[in-house]
């Protein structure tokens, strides 16, 4: 399997990751889950807990562009290595963004998005040249 086949792997189980911070949250504003109605519970979050609500659901929409994006770069026959190493940076801001983001340090969150694009923006380069 390629690099940027295990970075996939990784990356969707980032949201999973990200559901007990949610409910850590959801416990300690609410006191208690709410399995029965969890987005709307999810809903009224506010502060850290409204931000991890916020990065699982952004860590959802990028697996699915990133997903595409690999599977497009391995089928158009993308170099491998630059593929490897562009697919390791979009790992690592995939990894520093719901830190940022559920921190509220909000200049890093949208750089660190900004260059996780950018590695996706190579590896459709990557795509296009093969």
């Amino acid at each position: 399997m390629t690099t940027p086949f295990w970075c996939l792997l990784v990356i969707a189980f980032i949201p999973y990751v990200l559901a007990p911070v949610g409910g850590f949250f959801k416990t300690r504003q609410f006191g208690t889950l709410d399995n029965k109605n969890p987005r709307l519970q999810s809903a009224q979050l506010e502060g850290p807990g409204a931000r991890a609500q916020a990065a699982q659901e952004n860590a959802w929409e990028a697996l699915a562009v990133f997903g595409t994006v690999v599977v497009v770069n391995h089928l158009a026959g993308g170099d491998p290595g630059a593929s490897a190493t562009a697919s390791l940076l979009y790992l690592v801001t995939r990894i520093v963004h719901p830190i940022a983001y559920i921190a509220d340090i909000d200049k890093l969150r949208s750089g660190i998005f900004l260059v996780g694009i950018g590695s996706l923006v190579w590896m459709w380069v990557l795509a296009a040249r093969a």
